[in-house]
């Protein structure tokens, strides 16, 4: 599995686990964390495609 793949994959959970959350409790202090964690990795995975879209 690549490591697009990988974040693809990372990415799909944790915004599950944030639906999750937000259902059984909106206001929940976690959603803040897991929200911050989600753009880490929206970051990581979008500059993925600048690197690699620079490189071609």
């Amino acid at each position: 599995m690549s490591y697009k793949e990988r974040l693809e994959k990372q990415i799909e959970e944790l915004r599950k686990h944030m639906y999750d959350i937000y259902n059984k409790n909106p206001e929940d202090p976690e959603l803040l964390r897991i929200s911050q964690d989600l753009d880490d990795l929206l970051n990581r995975f979008g500059n993925e495609d600048s690197f690699h879209c620079s490189n071609q």
